[in-house]
């Protein structure tokens, strides 16, 4: 039934195996101090006149890069290629401002005419009854409260009131020159389009220096680790540029069929509202619910009824709905490394910061940040804060939610492992780490004796909730293999696979060694064997007192099997095994000293297990299995020789002490 089971050995074909292989510790990240921050965000703020410029150049370099490096092999000469990328995308930018110029102009003209529609449709609400008479209401209080401020500042009627005067018509005479009419014009213009230059040269030097910019960066930061600088380079420049390009492609398939959906509507100026919804999904969460408002009003006065505004309203909902789900996950190969918590905070900060431009460009910004800090250790932090990996490692997040007795969460965290993987990779990868962190806790004195007897219950809890698990394996097992398909000797990675043996017919005996924590790693190899088919037993280590062995029933047991976390407990291993055996001699008796080390020395555990007389030593829950369900004989007790040592020596005392 079992045979064909795998021991997780095998790389997922999903790629989890990075997620459960145990990993060495990271070190404690370092926090920035608060000086610093302030210093930094204080330069941030006041110095925007000069770091926004600098920060929007850096970002189109990076996305113009590619289209550059393109122009260059199709034969194009360097200087050429940049400014033929550079002058191309500014002009598309112009365009897209002139025409949003343009419709914004020509709607401002048209609002007087869409007054009485506004006006039809507030009377409607009002007759209808619609929100309980609030509209009503709050008329009737705006009345009262202007009515009581006239009251206030009315004056007390004077004795003899004297007739008002007649307004004299004053006509007033512009008298600027034409020089200054010009200014007034200009002088708005000049910081936007000074900017907007000095945009342009930094990005064309950028592109022109590229090369020996980065030559640069890696010499002031990273000349002693040149690998780790490269690499950070690399995936900064190729999130950044994907992330632009992308969401440049995913906002031209949102925009044009708003633009085309709304001019079907007949909603006016469709093509502003289109390019509006194109520039403002820039913008993370907050862009493409502005851009639907605006059309939203606009339909809710150009028409007397409600059906547009539905239309309307559904139309971007609909499109939403298919760009999220459908058109971003399939050109998104991988996500911009942020998570969303982080995305709505960097927006937050940036907006602070630099304003309008700074919400724009919050998500470039802080993949930049993400980036650095994944590859330079001096800004791990920021990883830490603003990335969507797992800052804990799978067994460490287990062990902390069994450490605040939540077993719930951890269950489905198990659950989450075991839609890829079997049970037994789960226990050996994540479950068994778990506990010896525990352990560790444990020996270090910092773990209390209630404390580590909730992390125990709250992992004989979680073992408890998994039995569906282990049962949909178990069946699985049982159900006949299909006619196509051929057992493999290999998996893809081409390392060797071990099978765990059939467990039917066979009685194990599962038990703790010295506390909680054992109990609660045998009860996981229980359900494990039970998986394989086999008559599963447990104890607990209370039982394995000496005044309690004798009481166990071990007349159906075939194997026992005793595991410690703690690996100082040969002693007490080596004593355990001599008891069992004395209660039932033709029994097997393995020792499990759980390790999170992947591969033992097996050596090593046959030399042990031959000092302590036992029958089998492992280390993980793979060779724990397999030795439980060997059909290899029991060991016999080495006691015989033993008492012929002590009775030789006896003798030989005895007949020294006579010849004196």
């Amino acid at each position: 039934m079992a045979a064909n089971r795998r021991n997780g050995m095998a790389s997922p074909a999903h790629g989890l195996e990075d997620i459960l292989s145990p990993a060495a510790p990271h070190p404690r990240t370092s926090l920035p101090n608060v000086a610093t921050i302030v210093t930094t965000v204080a330069a941030l703020y006041f110095g925007r006149e000069v770091f926004l410029p600098i920060a929007i150049a850096l970002l189109l370099t990076f996305a113009l890069a590619p289209l550059v490096s393109a122009l260059k092999r199709a034969g194009i000469p360097r200087i050429a290629a940049v400014i033929v990328s550079v002058l191309g995308a500014f002009a598309a930018l112009a365009l897209f401002s002139f025409i949003v110029a343009t419709q914004v102009s020509e709607l401002a003209q048209n609002i007087p005419v869409y007054q009485a529609n506004i006006l039809t449709k507030v009377r409607s609400l009002k007759e209808t009854g619609v929100g309980g008479g609030i509209i009503a209401r709050l008329s009737k209080v705006v009345e009262r409260v202007g009515q009581e401020i006239d009251r206030q500042e009315t004056p007390p009627p004077a004795a003899t009131p004297e007739k008002p005067r007649e307004p004299v018509p004053v006509e007033i005479v512009s008298r600027e020159r034409p020089l200054e009419v010009l200014q007034n014009i200009v002088g708005p213009l000049i910081s936007p389009l000074g900017s907007a230059g000095l945009i342009i040269v930094v990005v064309i030097f950028m592109l022109l220096e590229r090369e020996d910019l980065r030559d640069r960066f890696i010499r002031l930061v990273g000349y002693g680790d040149l690998h780790r600088t490269t690499e950070a380079l690399q995936d900064a420049g190729k999130r950044v540029g994907r992330y632009l390009l992308m969401q440049l492609v995913v906002n031209i398939v949102y925009a044009v069929p708003i633009a085309a959906g709304l001019w079907v509507l007949g909603i006016p100026n469709a093509l502003l509202w289109g390019l509006l919804a194109l520039g403002l999904r820039f913008v993370p969460y907050i862009g493409p619910a502005i851009g639907m408002l605006l059309p939203l009003f606009l339909a809710l006065a150009v028409a007397p009824g409600w059906s547009l505004v539905l239309w309307t309203a559904a139309l971007f909902v609909v499109m939403e709905l298919i760009t999220g789900n459908v058109v971003e996950p399939w050109l998104y190969g991988s996500r911009t490394g942020l998570s969303s918590l982080a995305i709505i905070v960097a927006a937050i900060f940036w907006t602070w910061l630099w304003g309008p431009l700074g919400l724009v460009l919050s998500t470039p910004l802080t993949v930049c940040l993400v980036v650095l800090g994944r590859h330079v250790p001096q800004f791990e932090f920021l990883d830490v804060l603003f990335g969507n990996e797992p800052v804990l490692e799978p067994h460490a997040r287990l062990y902390q939610r069994l450490l605040a007795g939540d077993p719930d969460e951890a269950t489905d965290h198990a659950e989450e492992m075991l839609e890829e993987k079997y049970l037994v990779e789960f226990y050996d990868k994540v479950a068994i780490p778990a506990l010896l962190l525990g352990e560790q806790d444990r020996a270090r004195g910092v773990m209390g004796d209630q404390q580590r007897r909730q992390v125990a219950e709250s992992a004989l809890v979680m073992v408890a909730n998994l039995d569906d698990s282990a049962h949909e394996e178990a069946e699985e097992e049982d159900a006949p293999p299909a006619a196509e398909e051929e057992p493999d000797d290999k998996d893809p990675s081409g390392e060797d696979e071990t099978e765990l043996p059939d467990g039917t017919d066979l009685s194990v005996l599962c038990t703790g060694g010295r506390g909680e924590l054992d109990d609660a790693a045998a009860a996981m190899l229980a359900q494990v064997l039970e998986v394989q088919g086999t008559t599963v037993s447990k104890a607990g280590f209370a039982d394995m007192e000496p005044a309690n062995i004798r009481r166990l029933e071990l007349e159906t047991i075939d194997t026992v099997v005793v595991g410690f976390l703690n690996r100082d407990s040969i002693k007490h291993a080596r004593f355990l095994v001599r008891r069992l055996k004395r209660a039932k001699a033709a029994l097997r008796v393995g020792i499990v000293f759980w390790s999170q080390a992947a591969n033992e020395d097996k050596e090593a555990a046959e030399k042990l297990a031959r000092d302590i007389n036992a029958d089998f030593v492992a280390h993980g829950m793979v060779d724990a299995v397999v030795g439980a369900l060997s059909n290899e004989p029991p060991i016999a007790l080495k006691l015989v020789a033993k008492r012929r040592m002590r009775r030789q020596r006896a003798t030989s005392r005895k007949a020294s002490a006579a010849s004196t």
